[in-house]
């Protein structure tokens, strides 16, 4: 009568966990959404990643500059000491100079910082995919780790309750001291399995804080897919257009044809205007003004040098182009292959659970007739949650691949995901430098908008 008392309180403890398993849910809790906006807010990548764009939106400022007048102004002093005499002498000079003509070498500068300056934007887009994937991927990773720490917690409960029954029917001769040290072997396994499950869920909670600057409340359901292409070719079709790296590797292309001509122009004579004033304690006072034309008519080898080499640096962009078309490419086909691989273990997982759901409830009823032990029941009750365990794993995974998708498509971006989030605007510092402005103003627009995504 004690053993059968023990086994009905088994069935009935894990009886009502699978049902707490199944109805229970929090009701308030962070979701997708919330964990991309705090990457997008708190990613010092990104923000690196905005400075060093800003200093390639200076280099077109110095290209402008070069086109200006340089104005500046030289103190001298200097003393003769001769054996009868002794002078000291000071003069102020007022010098400036002005570049005519240099037959368009500081045009394709220009031309040269502008194209690398539309690069470093791709760049800094593909790092925000890289930040905003590491959330994605963080977030689902949480998710997973708490679910197995549930599964493995319940493990520990019902596995203890297994081995008070197992002892329970030792203690009055129905069962061996083997059948009890199995139930204890199985007890210490499922509590090792527990404390690696809770590393890694303490290792999963530092990887959110480390994406997203802060470590997870409670998290939500998996949200709902976007929506994604009908086809692999429509995917791939998108990703030549829109990838980061394809198109930071066209407008490197393109710098690398102007570095060409540049090296041309280099052949090319000079023309410069100059003018000074000077101011002498003990002379005249003199001014000028003059003309120069210089023109390199050997150097050695070194232009010919400048030439091939810019040849050479355009071949090699050329090659960087055609290789990260055929890299993303390749990244588009197999993250559109693990959402189908994702998709087919879900379905595969869904059939699993059914039929040790059937085979849970069978064991049981089973046991009440006595043609099943204790250990039975729990045996099907844990099969049917390592199922529910596998689809959680594969149904993380299938989310994981359709954000990946999204990245290798070029998609992952917080405009696109339409995060409701201020966006960055980079052209709100280049338009305030790009003319070369006469004071090193950050700019009113800038901080606008830098005070706008709370950077100031």
């Amino acid at each position: 009568m004690k053993t059968r008392h023990a086994a009905s309180r088994v069935l009935i403890v894990a009886g009502a966990f699978v049902l707490g398993l199944t109805i229970s849910a929090p009701t308030r809790a962070e979701t997708l959404a919330d964990a991309l906006v705090s990457a997008y807010k708190n990613s010092n990548l990104i923000e690196q990643n905005r400075a060093v764009l800003r200093a390639a939106d200076e280099d077109v400022a110095s290209a402008v500059a070069q086109l200006r007048p340089v104005l500046e102004w030289v103190a001298n002093v200097s003393l003769t000491d001769a054996p009868l005499r002794q002078d000291l002498s000071t003069s102020l000079a007022l010098q400036g100079q002005v570049l005519l003509a240099d037959f368009g070498r500081s045009k394709i500068d220009i031309e040269i910082a502008e194209e690398s300056v539309l690069a470093t934007r791709q760049a800094l887009v593909g790092v925000e995919q890289d930040v905003l994937f590491s959330a994605v991927s963080a977030y689902f990773g949480v998710r997973s780790a708490l679910e197995n720490v549930a599964i493995n917690d319940n493990s520990v409960r019902v596995l203890g309750e297994t081995l008070r029954a197992t002892q329970d029917q030792f203690d009055v001769g129905e069962v061996t001291r083997t059948d009890v040290a199995q139930a204890e072997a199985r007890l210490a396994a499922a509590r090792a399995s527990l404390a690696a499950a809770q590393g890694d869920l303490s290792a999963a909670r530092e990887a959110y804080k480390a994406a997203t600057g802060r470590y997870p409340a409670a998290l939500a359901g998996a949200p709902a897919a976007p929506a994604l292409p009908a086809s692999l070719d429509a995917a791939r079709a998108i990703a030549q257009r829109s990838h980061p790296q394809i198109r930071q590797a066209q407008h490197q292309a393109a710098a690398a044809d102007l570095g060409i001509s540049r090296a041309a122009a280099e052949r090319m004579p000079t023309l410069n205007g100059t003018a000074s004033l000077s101011i002498q304690e003990n002379g005249p006072n003199t001014s000028s003004l003059g003309l120069q034309m210089r023109q390199t008519i050997y150097s050695g080898g070194a232009l010919s040098a400048l030439h091939r080499k810019a040849i050479a640096n355009r071949d090699s962009a050329r090659s960087v182009l055609l290789q990260s078309s055929v890299i993303v490419g390749q990244n588009v086909g197999r993250t559109w292959a693990d959402i189908g691989v994702a998709r087919a273990q879900i379905a595969a997982t869904e059939r699993q659970i059914t039929a040790a759901t059937i085979a849970y409830e069978g064991v049981r009823e089973e046991a009440k007739l006595g043609a099943r032990t204790t250990l039975d029941v729990l045996d099907a009750e844990q099969a049917l949650l390592d199922a529910r365990a596998s689809r959680i794993t594969a149904e993380a995974n299938l989310q994981v691949a359709i954000y990946a998708l999204m990245s290798s498509m070029g998609l992952l971006t917080a405009d696109y995901l339409n995060l409701g989030v201020p966006i960055y605007d980079p052209e709100a510092y280049y338009n305030a430098v790009k003319n070369a402005p006469a004071t090193s103003v950050q700019g009113e627009s800038l901080d606008q908008v830098l005070k706008a995504i709370g950077k100031n």
